[in-house]
């Protein structure tokens, strides 16, 4: 096959099954359900939840484990618990608890202080943040019950715009496409590098790109100067800032030295490619991301 047919297959690959996606909308419609009947009393199975993080970004490739969603709840839930002495925050994370706990009762369902974490025996995991739409239309606050209990802001609804307008508007959809096949690498590699990480460096890399706006065909370039674009990166940043929203994306240990590698082993299999050794070329790409390159 031609590179681009190579690469179309490595996307059919990489791409969320359609079970796991239609498992992942049941669960998220039972537990959206079950929180708009106790905070809302409406029994839709959509209203005020949305997918964030890599899922709602689509950014999120075949072996997602962690779902993030955002459950608006009505402002006089936060009213109520922003008057309580000590850790309102906590009391509010208790009580979305209870209530997915009503649908999945034998489900572990845990807490890291900010979300509701429900874990599920197959090994995907919910993390419910239960937020309230600022007066912007925009931002949203949350809870966050570490050290004795604060309200945070985040604007997922702006990282997912930004995302979305760059990858359709000037990169011809290059920008999902390097963060999925990153996340293939990462996980294979055991890159310490965050999704939101890999999509923010994703993000500034795919603006100066010379071929953004190319087709599969351009795949292999695509994946070869990303990861020398994340190679060249100096070890001693620590953070960077989210596209749309501006928080703070903090990195989990260094990564460039795995990119180089992968970087000189992508040069490899693309120089074996040009010189007609495409069998070698392709044991050269399941090196960078394993058998679930074709």
């Amino acid at each position: 096959m031609s590179v681009s047919e190579n690469f179309k297959a490595f996307r059919a690959n990489y791409l969320i099954p359609m079970d796991m996606v239609n498992s992942i909308s049941y669960r998220y419609k039972r537990m959206t359900k079950q929180l708009n009947r106790d905070f809302w009393s409406t029994d839709s199975e959509t209203s005020h939840s949305l997918y964030v993080g890599s899922y709602g970004r689509d950014t999120a490739a075949k072996g997602v484990s962690d779902l993030d969603v955002a459950f608006t709840l009505p402002n006089t839930t936060y009213h109520k618990y922003d008057a309580y002495e000590s850790n309102g925050q906590s009391a509010l994370l208790q009580a979305v608890r209870t209530s997915i706990q009503k649908t999945y009762s034998i489900t572990s369902i845990g807490g890291d202080g900010q979300v509701v974490v429900v874990a599920f025996d197959d090994g995907i995991t919910f993390e419910i943040l239960p937020v309230f739409l600022n007066d912007d239309g925009k931002t949203f606050t949350f809870p966050d019950s570490n050290g004795g209990g604060s309200w945070k802001i985040c604007d997922p609804r702006g990282e997912m715009t930004a995302f979305a307008a760059r990858d359709s508007v000037t990169a011809n959809g290059n920008l999902k496409a390097i963060c999925r096949m990153a996340r293939i690498w990462r996980d294979r590699h055991n890159v310490p590098m965050s999704g939101m990480l890999i999509d923010t460096l994703a993000f500034q890399f795919i603006a100066g790109w010379a071929y953004k706006d190319k087709s599969f065909l351009y795949h292999d370039f695509l994946v070869r100067d990303f990861l020398f674009y994340l190679s060249q990166i100096d070890t001693a940043q620590t953070y960077w800032r989210a596209p749309g929203s501006g928080s703070y994306v903090w990195k989990k240990g260094n990564f460039q030295a795995r990119a180089a590698s992968a970087y000189d082993t992508a040069v490899s299999a693309i120089k074996h490619e040009t010189d007609g050794y495409p069998m070698t070329a392709r044991n050269k790409w399941r090196e960078i991301f394993g058998s679930t390159y074709p």
